[in-house]
């Protein structure tokens, strides 16, 4: 008997033993089998983030080869297997409950400690970057940190004398710099193969503002920054043409366009991003567009008519083949930054340098983007060499950044009240697309820059105006459902915001970020009593 027993052993030893090992699968490579396409395609969840956002059980080889055993039983459930062996991290109870006694200023300033996270442990086979400081994320859906957004949350942090959580959102870009050479979208792994729009700088100016001391110990992650946007620079051989992030002009100058190097469908939007492609004949179609699509999401613009190339047409989306006038003027500002850090260190043959740079692209911007015809500040097409077919509200970035001539300013006053002014603020673009980054909606960091880009030039009244029409909307909104919005509909104000690739989110950071600065600007506006 015992012989027996120990026969069996060894044969159960031995055939446990001659199974293969898990494959070796990382995150990033987890969004390319068929497990996730198959989740995502069969719309298991509504939003195709949620997949994305969970935690397996197990590693992802042991939890392929699970999948590969089990699918092909006849009572094999998708969604009851994702169920079985993914789960939530969300903390139950992080929900945000309004209380109803409050102004929506004072809602706004006890929303910081419910949406503020960190510092952030690490979790196994979790797509959550982990950063060593306290963050504020924008809310809803949004839980981890994203680039642009934090700087008009890091503005309302500093009006609302939250000086050392700003800090730290900047000390944890600056850790991402550091260790990966650069800031993603946000702090997810599918977020890595590109940035958005570059505001680290002007964080940093946000928050030495007061305390100048400090930025010697952040313009080295500016330079960082500012040398991956200069990737590709030196394998570009001819005009008009571009690698990675970088467009050489006719003249031998730089300028930037945003740009993602994958040739996938976004994992987080893998279902949107197929069908939209279904229709085309190649692969190497299906790429492009893939690619497209990513860099439209790399703008912090996803999805907007600003990338068509063709009226109504969201497949004609060519963000890459675009030079995007707010990244020209990020970028100006990144230069200008770096040599008032060089200046600081007293080192005038670099200070030089990026000085040069830095006016180099002023002029370009004056230059190239400035459509005379519409006297009005557009994207610049390089594959086409002509002007992007529709006007935004990235034309008022160059009085933002004091970019513009007096003259060049005075179009844009003009347009943006003749144009964009609607009864809750400025509006997006001038089409309806049903894209979130178009008619009718507004969102808070263009407000931002339209407002103080018009206070730079002396239009207080316009920029009063405006103010005043988007807290008033923000108000409204607030008193009816108790919650901050990340866009609104600027033109029915009775109407609530629409469009994109998700439902409307509420929190919500650049949105209470702004408020705050608005408020402030007008109490410095108002006559004293």
């Amino acid at each position: 008997m015992k012989r027996s027993f120990f026969i069996l052993l060894l044969s159960f030893l031995f055939l446990t033993g001659c199974r293969e090992a898990p494959e070796t699968i990382s995150g990033t490579d987890f969004y390319q089998t068929e497990l996730f396409r198959d989740v995502q395609l069969q719309a298991i969840y509504k939003d195709s983030k949620t997949f994305v956002d969970l935690v397996p059980d197990r590693s992802y080889g042991e939890l392929l080869d699970l999948y590969r055993e089990e699918k092909n039983e006849a009572n094999f459930d998708l969604k009851t297997f994702v169920e079985a062996h993914f789960s939530d991290p969300f903390v139950s109870g992080q929900e945000i409950v309004t209380d109803t006694t409050k102004n929506m200023y004072q809602h706004i300033s006890s929303m910081w400690g419910k949406l503020t996270r960190g510092p952030d442990k690490s979790i196994d086979y979790y797509s959550r970057l982990a950063l060593p400081y306290q963050y504020v994320v924008p809310g809803g859906r949004f839980r981890e940190i994203y680039y642009w957004d934090s700087y008009f949350t890091i503005e309302g942090l500093m009006v609302d004398d939250q000086e050392e959580l700003a800090k730290s959102m900047v000390d944890n870009f600056s850790f991402l710099i550091d260790s990966l050479g650069f800031i993603p979208n946000g702090t997810r792994n599918y977020y890595l193969t590109r940035s958005q729009p570059p505001f680290y700088a002007l964080m940093v100016d946000a928050v030495t503002r007061d305390t100048k001391s400090l930025f010697p110990d952040y313009y080295p992650y500016i330079l960082k920054e500012y040398n991956f946007w200069m990737e590709g620079r030196d394998e570009i051989r001819e005009a008009f043409s571009a690698q990675k992030y970088v467009v050489q002009l006719e003249e031998g100058e730089y300028l930037n366009r945003y740009w993602d190097s994958g040739t996938t469908p976004r994992p987080e939007a893998y279902k949107e991003d197929f069908h939209l492609a279904s229709d085309l004949s190649s692969s190497s179609e299906k790429e492009k567009l893939y690619t497209q699509l990513r860099s439209g999401a790399a703008s912090g613009w996803d999805f907007s008519s600003r990338w068509y190339t063709r009226e109504g047409d969201f497949g004609s989306t060519e963000t890459a083949n675009i030079l995007a006038l707010d990244l020209n003027c990020l970028r100006y500002f990144m230069e200008m930054s770096i040599a008032k850090g060089y200046a600081g260190d007293d080192d005038g043959e670099n200070e030089a340098l990026f000085l040069s740079k830095a006016s180099d692209r002023k002029a370009a911007i004056q230059e190239l983007f400035w459509n005379a015809g519409e006297n009005y500040f557009y994207d610049y097409n390089f594959t086409e060499k002509s002007f992007s077919r529709t006007a935004t509200l990235a034309g008022a970035f160059p009085l933002f950044f004091k970019l513009a001539t007096p003259e060049q300013a005075k179009g844009v006053r003009d347009k943006l009240m003749s144009d964009f002014l609607k009864d809750g603020g400025l509006v997006t673009t001038l089409e309806n697309s049903e894209q979130q980054w178009d008619a009718p909606n507004g969102w808070a960091p263009l407000q931002y820059i339209s407002v103080q880009g018009l206070l730079n030039y002396g239009y207080v009244d316009e920029a009063k105006m405006i103010m005043e029409r988007w807290l008033a909307l923000n108000e409204r909104v607030y008193n009816d459902t108790g919650k901050m919005m990340e866009k609104y509909n600027v033109e029915d104000i009775s109407l609530p915001s629409g469009g994109g690739e998700y439902e409307t989110q509420d929190g919500f950071g650049w949105t209470n970020g702004v408020a705050l600065s608005f408020k402030a600007l007008l109490e410095e506006m108002a006559p004293e009593k």
